[in-house]
């Protein structure tokens, strides 16, 4: 029997747990505050999120950094993007050879403007760098919790890796594809928040179904355009990790992203809408440096430039529609040749 740790009792960390336990996997799950790791031990809920799911017995909680780590054949970090490289560093060390290193996080890290298996990369030790992937794609943990039929996909440098994590993670509600874009996958996973934030705005402010869906159109045309930039198979953004989480996280009432969209639509600042929020939203630090890449790149991404004003300069949300809306006249698709003159 395999052993897997997820490292991280969030909402997405613990689904994830107790989907590999359903599976019959013996799992680790990691919390940073000993509380919350006691209380599902002892009452086998969640006692903050998902709190109506019952926890497979297999799953045994830790606050114990090192013994989550000890001895695992599956890592899977499910950490935000913010905290995975310290986190990781301080697991490194006592991480074998062997181990497979899954991020669940959908975000790019502030400071360095690097994905999350590009941090993995740098922190594990040389004979590992293959053995890192990302697991990315339109899942809501309130549902993969609950069994209902979900789709993902899993991305790796080794497509060794990536068909024995699809394996592990299959199971007959919860589908996994692989995918050897690793570019494509994270950008289309971060990119997808950003939007989700100015797909919130438009809600907030009242606006109707034509505004949301041009949204996500000229947001996935933003995701491309970064994407390809970077690397990336413009594939992958037709696919679950592009498209699929894109129009998930933009209209389900159950992504925080767009729920902070929402509450800066609605004239809420970051610190009031911080206070309100008990899950962290991954879009917020996101925006800042999807728009800092966009700019390394030369990249035209005005959603994003907007979402990350609204977020950060105080700029009115309302404001930055009208300039959306009265930016110069363009051809919808670049390279697409007239018929005629």
């Amino acid at each position: 029997m395999k052993k897997i740790a997820v490292i991280g009792a969030g909402s997405w960390g613990t689904a994830i747990a107790n989907l590999l336990a359903n599976k019959g996997y013996e799992v680790k799950l990691w919390a940073r505050d000993a509380s919350v790791a006691d209380a599902i031990n002892t009452t086998k809920h969640h006692p903050k999120y998902l709190t109506d799911v019952v926890i497979n017995p297999a799953v045994n909680a830790t606050y114990d950094l090192g013994d989550a780590a000890d001895g695992d054949d599956v890592i899977v970090m499910a950490t935000p993007s913010h905290v995975t490289r310290e986190t990781l560093l301080q697991l490194s060390d006592g991480i074998r050879g062997e181990t497979a290193v899954v991020s669940l996080a959908k975000g790019i890290e502030e400071d360095s403007l690097k994905r999350m298996s590009q941090v993995m990369r740098e922190v594990l030790r040389p004979e590992m760098r293959n053995r890192v992937a990302i697991l990315s794609g339109p899942n809501h943990a309130e549902e993969v919790s609950r069994s209902i039929p979900s789709a993902t996909v899993i991305s790796s440098p080794s497509q060794n890796i990536a068909i024995q994590l699809q394996d592990i993670f299959m199971t007959p509600y919860f589908r996994v594809y692989t995918n050897p874009d690793l570019t494509g996958v994270e950008m289309g996973g971060a990119v997808k928040n950003v939007i989700a934030i100015a797909a919130g705005i438009s809600d907030g402010l009242g606006f109707g179904d034509n505004t949301k869906a041009s949204l996500l159109t000229r947001g996935l045309a933003e995701m491309i355009r970064l994407g390809t930039a970077m690397g990336a198979d413009a594939r992958t953004f037709a696919g679950l990790a592009g498209i699929g989480d894109l129009v998930v996280t933009c209209m389900s009432q159950l992504s925080r992203n767009r729920r902070v969209g929402e509450m800066l639509g609605k004239g809420m600042n970051l610190t009031r809408i911080y206070a309100e929020m008990n899950m962290v939203a991954e879009g917020i630090r996101t925006a800042s440096a999807v728009a800092k890449l966009a700019e390394e790149y030369e990249i035209d991404m005005p959603i994003t430039e907007n979402v990350r004003n609204v977020l950060y300069l105080d700029k009115n949300a309302l404001e930055c529609v009208s300039e959306l809306m009265s930016r110069g006249a363009v051809e919808e698709m670049q390279g697409v040749e007239w018929e005629a003159d």
